[in-house]
């Protein structure tokens, strides 16, 4: 649906009908039925690791829908649907595209799949994102700041779901909704504050167990899959954003949130700040947000890939079924490192 681009940043003077959406059905969409509500907001600045600095211009930017069945955590560890929307927004994508990176571990560790993205509102919540889940995924522009909100009303019951009053962070691929906070101020680009030194000379490129680590803390370690585990394969083309196509042969391994589970409670505060770095015995390290491993909607899971006790790569590797490109699959992980962005 056409909306007209803002002139500069996002008005502040409350939410407005911008359209009255189609009612009768006249169409086949089912996600614009009901109005669409413009939303209201302050200025965004992005600031951290960039060489660029500075306020978000939303002029020259396209809009991107996500439809959302948006839930939260309720307190006694159940979850508590709140409602379904067609967010239209401006992907993180695409406001993120022109900046110029300037990583701090650069000289250590050149690749940007160690970066991840700090938003903070105007009350001072936060909440992460991993740089591989808005660059990397097989389904691009589902991280947006929502500028505009409309219904999806059930036809039998027509509920409506109560309507946000501000602009929102919204993560389509997420299942419970604990990082869409409202009114997003700030964006941060940042990479882990631990040093990890690399090594590509190790031969055999080989890590006996995984170490599942919380600060100096070992919570968890893995050496072999439980036998009784349910296994999950997903048919592949395996390709690189350098190297290009590696192969098409299966990946067959157990979902990296469901080993994790023995040592992780899901909590609001995780689902919001929390990192996982995953890290091989040569030092090559990716990010992922706690939320894109232990909080996905889409089946495309991250998996622990179990490999031969000899061969190259072993004994462990990751798999992220949610990425186009190969790089986030670490080859023989030493250790999964959690830690909380604050």
């Amino acid at each position: 649906m056409a909306q007209d681009k803002p002139s500069g940043n996002l008005p502040v003077d409350g939410p407005k009908i911008i359209s009255a959406g189609d009612a009768k059905e006249k169409t086949n969409n089912f996600y614009d039925n009901a109005e669409t509500y413009a939303l209201s907001g302050s200025e965004i600045s992005i600031e951290g690791e960039v060489e660029n600095p500075g306020k978000v211009d939303f002029r020259e930017l396209q809009k991107h829908s996500v439809i959302a069945k948006e839930a939260i955590l309720g307190p006694d560890g159940q979850n508590r649907f709140t409602g379904a929307y067609r967010y239209d927004g401006y992907s993180l994508f695409d406001i993120l595209n022109n900046c110029i990176l300037k990583k701090k571990n650069k000289d250590e560790f050149p690749p940007v799949i160690d970066l991840y993205i700090l938003i903070e509102n105007d009350k001072g919540e936060k909440a992460v994102l991993s740089w591989g889940e808005i660059y990397y995924p097989n389904n691009l522009h589902k991280c947006i700041i929502a500028t505009d909100v409309a219904r999806i009303v059930p036809s039998k019951t027509g509920e409506l779901w109560p309507l946000p009053s501000q602009r929102k962070l919204v993560i389509g691929n997420d299942l419970l909704g604990e990082r869409n906070i409202s009114n997003p101020v700030k964006i941060t680009v940042m990479t882990p504050s631990r040093g990890i030194p690399l090594n590509r000379d190790i031969k055999p490129l080989f890590s006996a167990r995984v170490s599942v680590t919380s600060g100096e803390r070992e919570i968890q370690g893995i050496e072999n899959i439980p036998s009784n585990t349910a296994l999950t394969t997903y048919n592949t083309i395996f390709y690189g954003k350098g190297r290009g196509i590696h192969s098409t042969t299966p990946f067959t391994g157990i979902r990296l949130k469901d080993l994790l589970a023995a040592s992780l409670k899901i909590s609001h505060e995780d689902l919001q700040k929390a990192i996982l770095t995953i890290i091989g015995i040569d030092g090559y390290r990716a990010v992922f947000s706690f939320s894109e491993i232990m909080n996905r909607n889409d089946q495309e899971e991250v998996l622990l890939i179990p490999c031969n006790d000899k061969e190259e790569g072993g004994r462990f590797r990751v798999f992220p079924a949610c990425d186009f490109f190969s790089d986030r699959a670490i080859k023989a992980v030493s250790e999964i490192s959690i830690s909380r962005v604050e």
